[in-house]
């Protein structure tokens, strides 16, 4: 234990002694009823700690992620909201993915395609895209390199949305690219 956290840990604990001495002097009358209710922010507290220490292994319950089955398939498990995503990496960043079948390219939000080395602010908005939202202008680029798992390709087009987008888009130009696309019991599996 450092200094710094043997700091924090002394300062929480008077901290603890002085709320705690508050409330036993406040409840003399009713000591009991006072033990009652500090046993109950035990416990919670115990709770808290409990989650927050088994978060690691309850994690893929609550929120489950891809896994690469061999070089050449992904498992894919549906999101809680319904929608496949994964992570795929673009010139070695990972960026993450919501797998849209009515999408046709790849579709980078600006956040994204800043993250991966493009420059959203200099790039040409000559197409277009029809979307729930309406009409939104895009940009072409290039990725020099798109991986999932052991699955490389290079010199792939990307499409940069030039309005708001919450996650980037993996469409049908990603996905053709697959042997064989599949839904089975929640989980999307591709193929090459």
């Amino acid at each position: 234990m450092s200094g710094d956290d043997f700091a924090r840990l002394a300062y929480l604990i008077l901290l603890g002694l002085a709320v705690g001495g508050y409330f036993v002097a406040q409840g003399r009358a009713s000591l009991g009823k006072t033990a009652q209710q500090a046993a109950i922010w035990g416990v919670i507290f115990v709770g808290v700690i409990a989650g927050v220490g088994l978060w690691s292994d309850i994690r893929d319950d609550i929120a489950p992620r891809q896994s690469v089955i061999d070089d050449r398939s992904v498992e894919v498990p549906r999101g809680p909201d319904g929608h496949y995503q994964l992570v795929l990496e673009l010139n070695d960043t990972p960026v993450r993915f919501v797998v849209d079948t009515g999408a046709t390219g790849v579709v980078l939000s600006r956040a994204d395609a800043t993250r991966i080395g493009l420059d959203p602010d200099s790039l040409v908005y000559a197409g277009s895209a029809t979307t729930a939202n309406g009409v939104v202008r895009t940009a072409r680029a290039r990725v020099n390199e798109m991986r999932l798992g052991g699955i490389l390709d290079r010199d792939v087009t990307v499409y940069v949305n030039q309005g708001e987008l919450e996650d980037s888009l993996l469409g049908m130009d990603y996905l053709q690219r697959f042997r064989r696309i599949e839904i089975e019991d929640g989980t999307l599996i591709l193929t090459r």
